[in-house]
């Protein structure tokens, strides 16, 4: 382990997923008494979420559990999971309060009751828990052959009763305190799915597999009514309680049946309410609300305020319902992140509120008529987005994104701020004549100005369209720009170059306005993908072998080259500033590379590939989606908060895994592994780097740059009144002005015999710098002399060096020894510019008396000559510096 590593990253921290609210779990609704409000409880994965019913905004995440919860239950104080065979109870939403260990299987059923807690398990076995105490009350084991548990319930006022339903059919109502069987109901030929409370006191709904809903009184063991849906086996079941006898039934396909219980008819089918089966149902009491979630990970909620009882959508939440295939960063502020998914729909989530979600929609050939079926039958709509490109500068005046579809030729606009797809479909003419050919795009690209779009197709063609009216501008190359499928193509920001790069094993530089072929690269293998970063000219190209490669394109030339993957490179991106690039492979590695070190610098490992990664505009983010996971995951960019060393990681570094954001528990994953030799401290800088080099001082400007017009700034600022009488002091300490507050000395009385008019004990005073100065003539060190001066004033400085002379109190012995100090700094190379600013202070106010006298001539002839020396040594390695850099920017290397 490199010396000072941490675990995992070193520069990114798990943050939080964004696009995740729903699996086919169904919800759990709760009321908070003190709130006065309805809580939403779903399962994403290890975690749970707890959203208001009101505004459908997240509330809290639960911390995470080391598999995915199976089974979800809550009372009035805690929320019931289970994973494997262990059930937890969790408090505030949040934290593990409670673990129940007993089952010998899988937990699938978790019924709360009271001050206990009823779980059932695979093989059968029915146990109770006392909640607080986390002991079994009392166990039962069912004979598999006879009785399989599938649904549990509490009838309302059955005091310690609870009834089951089986996949045989038949139905049995338990006493728990006595742990006896009280009756058994035949059932209807099919198995038990559903058991649901009506607000009926006796009466429950039983949902069957095979589609019927029967409406039963438990207590007479008659059957009221019978409803019968042809959608498959009924999932979920739920009464309104707002004084309407409406009954909502879920099912397999996606739809619900809103059943009217007096007429006992079918009243309406809302189709199509999830793309997938329909996890829950639950009516809102007291209120015309339905909330309904579903394994398409969405949440939604419908208000029945129409008539003819058509329940329309009021709120939802919704992610994509299959794995993302690119994400991307849209504007420049960070806050929002494109994303298209395998689902075939574009969508947009924001980093900072779910209210600011917004979907694009789902692509197709003719929207008029798609809007006349649903999405699920639409035969027009055309398949995933593989790859796009965005651009927000005229987000107002046209479409901003191109997008590519799997398979096929057509790339289609999309306009984010409509929302919905844009009113081009980009398509050459060459291939109008014959559609039959397997020819698909391949990449794009939208200009910075967002005026142009530049699309490479797999037959090797790359064409230019206006994005404002999809009129074609043109082709690079008289045939085609590439022998082979095109693999990327990007546009430099001043609209100057268009660089490509295709199966043929080739990097090309166009003009973009000519399109003239300007320089080409050969590759030793073929790329696989390309990306630009335009503020720096870096252009990373990921080669079939694994590695990258980094182009500056001003030179046209190769400048590193990475290795280190195992895997097919999946996605790149670059930091803001261009100095990282980020790269994700197959091999579930995420590694970022330093370009000026040309080093790896960091390093983790996950437990699936990352298919697409990018970094936000601001640097604060970096965000990843990955394969079989519905959601994007944000890494907090740490270097932003502390100071992290980044040393170069060796060639056979082997990283640690790394688990996603809220999908590990909550553990001490910040330990750092710091070598037994060496320990990662934060770097000091000497006072000085080498004895060569001169050092400037880290004072503010104003302390020593305006000495030599201090005359003219005290003019300036000479006041235009005369002084008034100061208002009487407080009762504070008085402090003497200057740079260091230090309180005023106490009064000294008027001795006898000193006079009254001039204190001529001030006069005869020496200050602390001209004594030490007066030693440093003996002993030849002036570091004190110096330290002294240095932190002191403009005006202060001015005072001491017009002290200096002898008509200030002064002597040429002090004058002498302040040349000498000037000297001594000189010699050390350190303050180099506060040494060249007390000089010229000092040769302006002495300078007379200096060239009339020999030891003071002396002195400065010796002071012109260190300096001389040193500025000499100082200007050569200027200009060796400046040679080199005009070198480098002008000759073709």
């Amino acid at each position: 382990m490199t010396a000072g590593r941490k675990k995992g990253s070193a520069l990114f921290a798990g943050y939080r997923g964004l696009g995740l609210y729903s699996n086919h779990l169904p919800h759990v609704l709760r009321y908070h008494k003190r709130h006065q409000e309805f809580y939403l409880v779903t399962v994403v994965g290890k975690c749970f979420h707890t959203y208001n019913v009101k505004k459908l905004g997240i509330v809290a995440v639960s911390n995470a559990l080391p598999e995915d919860i199976t089974c979800l239950a809550a009372d009035r104080m805690l929320v019931f999971t289970a994973h494997g065979n262990t059930v937890n109870a969790f408090a505030r939403n949040k934290e593990i309060v409670h673990t129940y260990l007993g089952h010998k299987a899988d937990v699938h059923l978790l019924q709360p009751f009271g001050d206990h807690l009823i779980s059932v398990d695979s093989d059968n076995v029915l146990i109770v828990w006392d909640t607080q105490s986390e002991e079994e009350y009392t166990q039962i084991s069912f004979d598999k052959t006879l009785f399989v548990v599938s649904a549990i319930t509490h009838p309302s006022t059955y005091l310690n009763k609870i009834l089951l339903g089986s996949r045989q059919g038949s139905l049995q109502l338990w006493n728990i305190k006595k742990s006896k069987l009280l009756y058994t109901f035949t059932g209807w030929g099919s198995a038990v799915t559903v058991l649901q409370q009506a607000p009926a006191v006796d009466v429950i709904a039983v949902g069957l597999a095979s589609g019927q809903i029967i409406i039963h009184n438990i207590k007479y063991d008659e059957t009221l009514m019978k409803f019968q849906q042809d959608w498959g086996p009924i999932t979920s079941i739920s009464f309104r309680t707002d004084g309407h006898p409406i009954m909502a039934a879920g099912s397999p396909l996606g739809h619900i049946g809103i059943w009217d219980l007096e007429d006992k008819k079918l009243i309406v089918q809302m189709r199509d309410c999830h793309s997938t089966a329909i996890a829950g149902v639950t009516f809102i009491h007291g209120e015309p609300l339905l909330v309904t979630n579903g394994s398409d990970n969405a949440i939604r909620i419908w208000i029945f305020d129409a008539p003819g009882g058509v329940g329309r959508l009021l709120k939802s939440r919704m992610g994509h319902s299959a794995p993302s295939t690119k994400i991307k960063y849209y504007g420049q502020n960070g806050q929002n992140i494109l994303s298209a998914g395998q689902d075939g729909t574009l969508q947009s989530f924001s980093t900072t509120h779910d209210r600011f979600n917004k979907s694009l929609g789902h692509g197709s050939f003719n929207k008029k008529k798609s809007k006349k079926k649903s999405v699920q039958y639409d035969t027009m709509k055309l398949p995933p987005i593989t790859t796009f490109a965005a651009e927000a500068s005229r987000e107002s005046d046209w479409d901003g994104i191109i997008a590519c579809h799997r398979g096929y030729l057509v790339s289609t606009t999309w306009n984010y701020r409509k929302s919905s797809m844009g009113a081009h479909k980009l398509e050459p003419e060459r291939f109008h004549k014959d559609r039959a050919l397997n020819v698909h795009a391949t990449a794009v690209d939208i200009t910075s100005c967002g005026n142009f779009v530049v699309i490479a197709v797999s037959s090797g063609h790359i064409d230019v369209y206006n994005l404002q009216s999809g009129t074609h501008r043109g082709q690079y190359g008289t045939d085609k720009a590439h022998e082979g499928p095109v693999r990327g193509v990007a546009v430099d920001g001043l609209n100057q170059i268009t660089v490509s790069t295709g199966a043929d094993k080739f990097v090309k530089f166009w003009k973009f306005k000519s399109k003239e072929l300007v320089h080409t690269i050969p590759l030793d293998f073929s790329p696989s993908s390309l990306l630009l970063h335009r503020e720096s000219g870096m252009l990373a190209v990921a080669l079939d072998d694994f590695t990258v490669i980094i182009i500056d394109t001003e030179t046209r030339r190769i400048i590193r080259k990475y290795s280190g993957h195992t895997g097919k490179i999946n996605d790149m991106t670059f930091s803001p500033d261009g100095r990282w690039l980020i790269t994700s492979s197959m091999d579930c590695t995420v590694r970022t590379w330093d370009l000026p070190s040309g080093s790896l610098i960091d390093c983790f490992l996950l437990d699936s590939a990352a298919v697409s990664i990018t970094m936000s505009p601001t640097g604060n983010f970096l965000a990843t989606s990955h394969v079989d996971e519905l959601g994007i995951y944000l890494w907090s960019n740490c270097t932003l908060f502390n100071l992290i060393p980044l040393p170069p990681l060796p060639s056979d570094y082997e990283p640690s895994a790394v688990m996603l954001p809220g999908a590990c528990p909550v553990e001490d994953t910040d330990v750092i592994e710091v070598d037994a030799e060496v320990e990662a401290t934060e770097y000091e800088s000497p006072e000085q780097l080498e004895n060569e080099l001169i050092t400037l001082s880290l004072l503010p400007d104003s302390r020593w740059k305006n000495l030599l017009n201090l005359d003219i700034i005290k003019k300036r600022n000479k006041p235009k009144e005369p002084p008034k009488t100061a208002v009487s002091a407080p009762f504070f300490i008085p402090t003497v002005p200057g740079l260091v507050p230090r309180f005023a000395e106490a009064p000294v009385e008027n001795l006898e015999g000193q006079s009254r008019v001039v204190n001529l004990g001030v006069l005869a005073q020496k200050s602390g710098f001209y004594v030490h100065l007066e030693d440093g003539f003996s002993s030849n060190n002036y570091t004190s002399a110096f330290r002294i001066l240095k932190g002191m004033g403009p005006s202060s400085i001015d005072i001491e060096l017009r002290n200096l002379a002898p008509e200030g109190g002064g002597s040429l012995i002090v004058m002498q020894s302040f040349l000498r100090m000037i000297v001594s700094i000189l010699e050390s190379k350190v303050d180099f510019d506060l040494a060249i600013a007390y000089l010229a202070l000092f040769l302006k106010l002495h300078l007379k008396l200096i060239s009339e006298e020999p030891e003071l001539m002396n002195e400065a002839t010796k002071v012109m000559e260190k300096l001389e020396e040193t500025w000499t040594d100082v200007q050569t390695m200027f200009n060796q510096s400046l040679c080199l850099l005009t070198y480098l920017k002008s000759a073709l290397l």
